[in-house]
């Protein structure tokens, strides 16, 4: 069974009342989940995980090259649109060794825990992304998936905090600037904000197990201590150390080559990454029937499958190793290597069954359905669904 042969479960349109059959239906063991998983789709290969990271550092080297060498450095508006034509399509190829880095954070690339981290190190280091930090966070992101206080990343804001605020914007530019100015706040502003000032970050802190007193950044091993336990200082320090060495590179490039070639080599791409990455993770765990959960209702698998597949253009899928398509897989075992999670997921639907949740609407469609309509919870307990204030505003008007 493939994707394109199941049915849009779990994942209502705008408007309707949850999906209840995910949450009555029992869910399947852990057990029941690995035992369907053929054995060899767990076996981590260095050497063919290597093979993916050469070819991705090619397909980078070949169109920085290219573009090099044939765009022109004089900033005609021709020029502007031709180097920002660049800049997503670079920035799109360069996600593939962002997703390289990701797959190193779950050891997933190698069975050496040193390799990954070797090559994670370097190869986020390369994007601005501090490795050793943000695989702590993404590893909470995991163990408290959907979790309405200690979830990590997308976790959705509270009504009685926001509703004011989006009340007024929404008066004042209207619905659709509302919904396109989620999606520009998320997609161009959401990654830099998470990683420096801990936005869509859990509610308490997974050291203290208390709120956090202050909010905490990725880049301070003293600052963040509500964020980083004691004996992950150090490697905390080692992630800010890479960022600092990627920029001194980025700055001694400046000399040689000129400040205007690398913002547009390099910058213009790197902001295209954080695009991709946010979009990823914001479509993957955001949709107004796809349930969190309070402390009282949170169980690890339950939070794990309530993440959703979407389709993704082919190429666009290949290049990025299938990390939007085969979502739920990941969260379930996310020690699986991207060139078996195809294979593993076909293998898992019939036993998730109503539990697998697969959106089959373009990426555009889904991407403004989501910024229109899911906005905040009510509460923090129990099962909460996001809501909209758009269709809020809309059912009030028509009472």
């Amino acid at each position: 069974m493939c994707q394109s042969e199941v049915k849009h479960r779990g994942v209502g349109q705008s408007g309707e009342a949850p999906l209840a059959p995910q949450l009555e239906e029992k869910l399947p063991s852990v057990k029941e989940l690995r035992d369907a998983v053929p054995k060899h789709c767990f076996e981590r290969s260095a050497l063919k995980s290597t093979f993916f990271l050469l070819r991705d550092a090619a397909f980078v080297a070949a169109f920085g090259y290219l573009a090099y060498n044939t765009l022109s450095m004089d900033l005609t508006l021709v020029n502007l649109f031709l180097w920002g034509v660049y800049a997503v399509c670079q920035g799109t190829i360069m996600t593939s060794l962002w997703v390289v880095g990701h797959e190193c954070g779950h050891y997933a690339y190698s069975s050496s825990n040193f390799i990954n981290d070797f090559v994670g190190f370097f190869t986020h280091s390369a994007l601005l992304v501090p490795y050793f930090s943000w695989q702590r966070t993404h590893k909470v992101h995991h163990a408290k998936c959907n979790h309405l206080l200690d979830g990590e990343s997308h976790v959705p804001d509270l009504k009685r905090k926001v509703h004011k605020l989006y009340t007024k914007v929404l008066d004042a530019v209207g619905e659709d600037a509302f919904v396109l100015l989620q999606i520009i706040l998320h997609l161009g502003f959401g990654w830099l904000m998470y990683l420096f000032w801990h936005a869509t970050g859990s509610r308490r802190s997974p050291v203290t197990k208390q709120r956090y007193s202050k909010k905490p950044n990725h880049f301070s091993p003293f600052a963040s201590n509500e964020l980083f336990p004691e004996h992950l200082r150090f490697k905390v320090f080692l992630s800010s150390a890479g960022i600092f060495g990627m920029l001194a590179i980025l700055a001694y490039a400046s000399t040689i080559y000129g400040l205007k070639t690398v913002a547009l080599m390099y910058g213009g791409p790197y902001l295209i990454v954080n695009a991709w990455l946010v979009g990823y993770t914001w479509l993957q765990h955001s949709d107004a029937s796809v349930p969190h959960f309070g402390e009282d209702e949170w169980s690890w698998l339950r939070g794990a499958v309530n993440t959703i597949d979407r389709p993704y253009p082919w190429i666009i899928d290949e290049l990025h190793h299938h990390i939007g398509s085969t979502h739920v897989c990941h969260h379930i075992f996310h020690e699986l290597p991207h060139y078996h999670a195809q294979e593993a997921t076909k293998a898992l639907i019939p036993v998730l069954k109503s539990h697998y949740k697969y959106d089959p609407a373009p990426i555009h469609k889904a991407l403004w359905k989501t910024a229109r309509d899911c906005h905040y919870v009510e509460e923090l307990d129990g099962v909460q669904y996001p809501k909209s204030i758009i269709h809020e505003r809309r059912t009030a008007k028509k009472l």
